[in-house]
């Protein structure tokens, strides 16, 4: 069980033993490996391997009745599972590894500037996430420089689909969402084609963040997952997928052409929180 504590009117879930004891599991790992000397995409992709067969679980962080910093570390949806890596890697790249401060870096990673501040500060639209983050210096948005071509379209999908998100059923709510949904409506995205993808592999690095970029016109993202480095230099996907958890799905360009609701992707790659 996870108990809730109440600060300021916000909600954190805390660790149960179980929670803590997965955590320390993790913790001793990287020790062992010594991922803390290695570099930051090999430590993304090592952290992101440890959870390969973890359950897919959509819309874990909607089911507590007020907006809970959840960090279960043993089933993902796929936002959940690059956030959590990240944050991993993070903790561990700095070696400050309480539960405590990893928890922390999640709520850094997932709320607008960094705080938990209730529904509508969770960064619900991925490229809002990508923004937000990049502009605290968390993750660089390197499509433009992959040769990603000039994209806008007006994002609507949550508002104009009310009906699935229970906490949009409060007009105040969802007003605030309207108008995140105005901003990110207006500004400019670069978006690199799946014919594009197989050219630019070489330059993808461990742990980048792919981003599949949505077919439906005001939906922004419809899946995110990491860069997996094969052996061979084979770039795939390692994320937590609806169809077996998480996993390596070993060929990204494979991937992306059977992937029918996604028209694209937009890169981030995180930055060495040792090397800012």
């Amino acid at each position: 069980m996870i108990w809730l504590l109440f600060i300021g009117g916000l909600t954190f879930a805390g660790p149960d033993s179980a929670l803590q004891a997965r955590f320390s599991a993790l913790m001793a790992q990287a020790q062992a490996q010594r991922l803390e000397v290695r570099p930051f995409g090999e430590i993304l992709q090592a952290v992101g391997l440890w959870f390969q067969g973890a359950p897919y679980v959509a819309g874990l962080l909607d089911e507590a009745p007020v907006e809970t910093l959840l960090t279960p570390l043993d089933r993902f949806d796929c936002v959940l599972f690059v956030e959590s890596v990240l944050a991993l890697a993070q903790t561990i790249a700095l070696g400050d590894t309480r539960m405590e401060t990893f928890q922390r870096r999640v709520e850094a990673l997932r709320y607008r500037d960094g705080r938990l501040g209730g529904y509508c500060t969770r960064l619900h639209y991925f490229t809002d996430w990508i923004d937000d983050n990049a502009r605290r210096g968390m993750v660089r948005d390197i499509t433009q420089v992959l040769g990603g071509k000039l994209v806008q379209r007006p994002i609507a999908f949550m508002s104009t689909h009310r009906m699935r998100y229970p906490k949009l059923q409060s007009d105040s709510t969802w007003q605030c969402l309207r108008a995140v949904e105005t901003a990110l409506s207006q500004r400019k995205r670069y978006v690199l084609s799946k014919s594009q993808v197989r050219q630019i592999s070489a330059q993808l690095q461990a742990g980048d963040i792919v981003a599949l970029v949505a077919r439906e016109p005001t939906l922004d993202v419809v899946h995110v997952g990491l860069v997996y480095v094969g052996p061979n230099g084979r770039r795939g996907l390692l994320h937590a997928s609806p169809q077996g958890g998480v996993k390596v799905s070993p060929d990204l360009q494979t991937y992306l052409q059977n992937n029918r609701s996604s028209v694209g992707i937009v890169v981030a790659r995180p930055i060495d929180p040792r090397h800012p």
